[in-house]
């Protein structure tokens, strides 16, 4: 393919294709995450986006109401493991296992350390409707 850079020497991506499109997925600004802000803030709701719900923890949350004390996730299907639309990676499948292991706990982990710190946490899914998930 034109343009496509080879994979460097022990990457842990299988194909230049895999790295690339690996390397454009967002962390933030998703297409789902501007849906559910956009009909908030219709709503005039106020947030922050991608912002620490609490002071002091490596956790960052997509949508944070900081007077409510709430963090809005929207989970991905294929980093957060939908039970419905989920499909494990065919190439480098033990790489991906541990991966998701660690996203999973670390989700656990997050929940927990906010409920302590007496938040409320959403998750959505990227793929809900827009309309259901900001109600």
């Amino acid at each position: 393919m034109a343009g496509e850079r080879p994979v460097p020497e022990g990457s842990w991506a299988t194909s230049a294709a895999v790295r690339s499109t690996m390397l454009g997925n967002r962390g933030r600004d998703t297409g789902p995450e501007l849906r559910i802000r956009s009909i908030l803030h219709r709503k005039g709701l106020r947030y922050r986006v991608s912002a620490p719900p609490v002071p002091g923890v490596r956790r960052t949350a997509d949508l944070v109401f900081t007077r409510a004390k709430v963090a809005v996730f929207v989970d991905g299907r294929f980093w957060h493991e939908c039970p419905d639309h989920y499909r494990p990676a065919r190439a480098n499948s033990a790489f991906w296992g541990e991966e998701k292991e660690r996203n999973r706990a670390k989700d656990e982990a997050t929940d927990e350390i906010l409920a302590q710190a007496g938040w409320a946490v959403v998750r959505v899914w990227e793929h809900e409707a827009p309309e259901a998930a900001a109600e």
